[in-house]
């Protein structure tokens, strides 16, 4: 089974690339959507390739991947949404299934964005299938995995641009032996902009009384 999935990978990637060489950064759009809405593509080292092909127009490579990647990751969504709910009812307990579902909606747009900027072997379809299961909106839904892949792809690319193609096994190695670390600090970023945003709000309300 592991050799099958490998020869199916392999010639994934040579289809890919002949579909970069034809549709550019439509392409790579395209790819990103089979990768997140089904069949596993090795998305970094493509975007490096092609980031690294077409030097000027490395943004739209990240645009098209970060679109891709959130129109495709609808289809596990969806089979969440659908009947993920009985699936997890499965393997859990009605009361364990209420915590999860209390600690994801607390956080659910986090929740998404974190797990999109990683690379593999983060597990981002199991967050995206939790994401329908506990009805998630579809509109912060998108914009999360957009973000997140935009963020993801746009690091990849200002690395390949300043180190070469190496950067994609750099970049992917770094963040795993860092993760904890990365996680953190992207947390405590997104809780300064968060006190950032209430402060200001208050300070309207309060220029308003």
């Amino acid at each position: 089974m592991k050799h099958l999935l490998t020869t199916w990978i392999a010639k994934l990637a040579v289809f890919s690339q002949l579909l970069l060489a034809k549709l550019g950064f439509w392409g790579i759009g395209l790819i990103a959507l089979i990768d997140s809405s089904s069949l596993p593509v090795p998305m970094d080292l493509l975007m490096g390739g092609a980031v690294w092909a077409h030097k000027g127009q490395f943004w739209l490579y990240c645009l098209a991947g970060a679109a891709g990647s959130a129109i495709g990751g609808l289809v596990p969504y969806g089979l969440g949404r659908a009947g993920g709910e009985l699936f997890l009812l499965k393997r859990v307990s009605r009361e364990r299934f209420e915590a999860m579902r209390t600690r994801f909606e607390r956080q659910e747009f986090l929740a998404v964005l974190f797990p999109s900027m990683l690379p593999p072997p983060t597990p981002w379809k199991a967050f995206v299938f939790a994401a329908g299961v506990f009805e998630m909106r579809v509109v912060p839904f998108v914009l999360a995995v957009f973000a997140g892949r935009m963020a993801r792809w746009m690091v990849l690319s200002l690395l390949v641009l300043k180190l070469g193609p190496s950067a994609v096994p750099l970049m992917e190695s770094m963040l795993k032996d860092h993760l904890a670390a990365f996680l953190s600090a992207l947390a405590l970023v997104f809780a300064a902009i968060g006190v950032w945003a209430v402060a200001k709000r208050r300070k309207r309300v309060a220029v308003v009384e």
